[in-house]
């Protein structure tokens, strides 16, 4: 569906041109995810057949939306029909969150878990990436839409193999609402919004800063290129770093790496240094993501997980929408962009590392610390 819409208003963004226009491009971004957690979240934990049916409903929609788009592609129902895919999209994200605790044998293995959704959400994006490439070329946008189209009627009929993950307990507190006391929870979403502000925030403050110095568009590139792959590292080396660290550890070492890295590339300057944070501010991201995942899944009510994850998602994607605009708004320096990144999350830091700490009980506290003296 990107490829096929890639000359469309979603997608067709001046970064030279007004800077009113790439904010409204952000706000439409952002739309979906509102409807998700205002309307869509409750549902899923309420929805008859549990979250199975939900992504299986999901699937069979988004064929029907799909096919509509490649009757409709040239005319303004498109956009309506963007707008509906974005919003299924979303809704499949939340329950795929929400249900794979019925997927594993124990809370040890769901960031192990996490980690495979991603590393195979991130290959199969690159690969389906390059035929519909050549059939966009070749015959348009209806011939990518009716590709896109076969991986859906393929997801549909392997949704049948999944657990039936019915919720029971309608009473339960959301995640969100900070009632799931001893965990982390209420303290690292915090932590992932900074994340996603850093990621938000460098993308566009490196797009501008490099326009501005006319540098090589090799470089820009550059720095989107490795950010883009720096999630599929994180999501293959996530549960080994899971072992090692802990769950909360992981989320906190993000943070730390994003701040170090920042404020060495505050210090050396150059374009190289810019694509360093790029990559790191996306690893931290996905490595925080992960680690904020597991602890959800571990410590939030089963029974309201679609809620509590359409709420955090809100509020991860309305951070990734702040961090952008900032450089939309205020026009920094490359060198002084970096600096303020670096504060934003070092602040971050070192606030989840002593809330965290605050959070844990004792006990808890004196188990990690023998199972790190062990090696475990």
């Amino acid at each position: 569906m990107v490829v096929a819409l890639a000359d469309s208003f979603f997608f067709d963004v001046d970064l030279d041109g007004a800077r009113s226009r790439v904010l409204a491009f952000l706000l439409v971004g952002f739309a979906p995810f509102l409807v998700v957690a205002r309307l869509i979240g409750p549902v899923i934990d309420r929805f008859r057949g549990g979250r199975r049916a939900v992504i299986i409903t999901v699937a069979v929609v988004r064929i029907g939306v799909q096919v509509a788009m490649i009757v409709f592609a040239d005319q303004l129902l498109l956009f309506p029909l963007v707008f509906a895919a974005l919003v299924l999209q979303k809704t499949y994200a939340v329950s795929k969150q929400a249900l794979v605790p019925a997927v594993v044998t124990s809370a040890d293995d769901l960031v192990e878990a996490n980690s495979k959704l991603g590393t195979i959400a991130g290959l199969a994006g690159t690969f389906a990436v390059v035929p519909a490439g050549g059939l966009q070329y070749v015959f348009g946008s209806g011939a990518t839409l009716a590709y896109g189209t076969t991986f859906l009627i393929v997801a549909a009929v392997l949704a049948f193999g999944l657990p039936d993950d019915t919720t029971i307990d309608a009473a339960a507190p959301v995640a969100t609402d900070g009632a799931s006391t001893g965990s982390d929870v209420h303290v690292a979403w915090v932590a992932m919004t900074v994340l996603r502000f850093g990621v938000g925030f460098t993308l566009f403050q490196i797009a501008f800063w490099f326009r501005a110095d006319g540098a090589p568009t090799l470089w820009l590139g550059a720095a989107i290129g490795v950010g883009s792959g720096a999630p599929l590292i994180a999501n293959l080396i996530g549960p080994k770093l899971k072992n090692v660290l802990g769950e909360e550890r992981v989320l906190a070492g993000a943070l730390v790496i994003a701040t170090v890295v920042a404020a060495g590339a505050c210090i050396v300057g150059g374009y190289a240094m810019a694509a360093l944070v790029s990559f790191t501010m996306n690893f931290a991201l996905a490595s925080g993501r992960l680690a904020f995942e597991a602890i959800v899944q571990r410590d939030g009510p089963a029974s309201n997980r679609g809620a509590a994850f359409a709420g955090f998602e809100t509020r991860f994607q309305f951070g990734w929408v702040a961090g952008a605009s900032v450089p939309l708004l205020i026009d920094m320096a490359g060198s002084t962009g970096l600096g303020y990144l670096a504060v934003v999350t070092g602040v971050a830091a070192v606030t989840y590392i002593v809330g965290a700490s605050a959070n844990r009980p004792p006990a808890t506290r004196s188990r990690v610390v023998q199972a790190i003296a062990q090696g475990r």
